[in-house]
Formats: C-alpha cells, sequence, structure tokens
C-alpha cells in the first residue's frame, strides 16, 4: 500500500518526551506537521529539528501542530529538546517501529555499502480533516520547514 494525498493518515498513540501519549486522532481540527527523522543530535537531524525550531512562530500562529518521531526514547529526547530549544514535541516508535512503516518511512537503507533497517527521513502534512495533505520523500533536512512554510504560503 502506498500513501497517497488525500488518505486518512493512519493514526497512532506514541509516547512524547515526557512519557505521556499522544494520539494523532486527538488532533483532529488542526493542521499536522509530522516528520520522521533516524536519530536525535545527529548533524543531519540537528540541522532539521533546528530549522523547525526557527520557522516555530510562523507554524504556531498559523495553528500547525509540528511532531518529530524517531526511535529514540524519552531521555533522548529530552536531551536533544534542552540542547537545542526544541519547542515542539518528540515522540518514540520504538522498533520495530510500527508507526514508521504504516506511513511507508521505516526500511531497508544503505550506507557505505552496508544495508540494514532503520528510520526514513519523510514529512507528512495532516490537514484539519486528518487527511494527508502533502508529503516529502526527498527531503533537505537544513530547509524541509522552509519548504514547507512556502509550499503552505505561510510566509
Amino acid at each position: 500500500m502506498t500513501l497517497k494525498i488525500g488518505d486518512l493518515a493512519p493514526d497512532f498513540t506514541l509516547p512524547n518526551q515526557n512519557g505521556s501519549p499522544l494520539t494523532l486522532s486527538s488532533l483532529k481540527g488542526q493542521r499536522v506537521v509530522i516528520y520522521f527523522y533516524p536519530k536525535d543530535s545527529t548533524p543531519g537531524c540537528t540541522k532539521e529539528a533546528c530549522n523547525f525550531r526557527d520557522q516555530w512562530n510562523l507554524f504556531k500562529s498559523n495553528g500547525i501542530k509540528v511532531i518529530g518521531i524517531s526511535k529514540d526514547g524519552a531521555a533522548s529526547h529530552v536531551k536533544f529538546i534542552n540542547k537545542y530549544d526544541l519547542p515542539f514535541t518528540l515522540l518514540t516508535d520504538e522498533e520495530p517501529c510500527p508507526v514508521a512503516t504504516s506511513y511507508e518511512s521505516y526500511g531497508l537503507k544503505k550506507f557505505m555499502g552496508r544495508e540494514y533497517m532503520g528510520m526514513m527521513r519523510h514529512t507528512f502534512v495532516i490537514d484539519i480533516q486528518g487527511k494527508i495533505e502533502a508529503i516529502y520523500l526527498k527531503v533537505k533536512a537544513a530547509s524541509m520547514a522552509d519548504q514547507i512554510v512556502k509550499d503552505l504560503g505561510l510566509d
């Protein structure tokens, strides 16, 4: 199955950085940006998170919730948030990463001739009805938030 624009976003419940559960369907009525990323505090993931942080006021003033999802646990998320002053929610999707899998954002990756299972850097915009409004599979970490701001006409 391939997710498409207009599809109902797969619902999920995952723990946030404080261990509290967050359910996607509870956010119906507001736009949500969900971005999947490989690992807290790595160079590319830090650039991406900081780009979302730097565009935070535009997302917030337009009523858009930003959620980052990786395999990292709560303690790692808290350190990442505190180190880079991230104002948005980070969720933990533990192996075998059922949520990332449902968003086709977990699978076989290759790096330096080695194959392994890992989190893909994909981003989804969910509309107020809970449907997929935009899908970004070719993500430039340093400018993903900028691209969404431009595409949604927030600037």
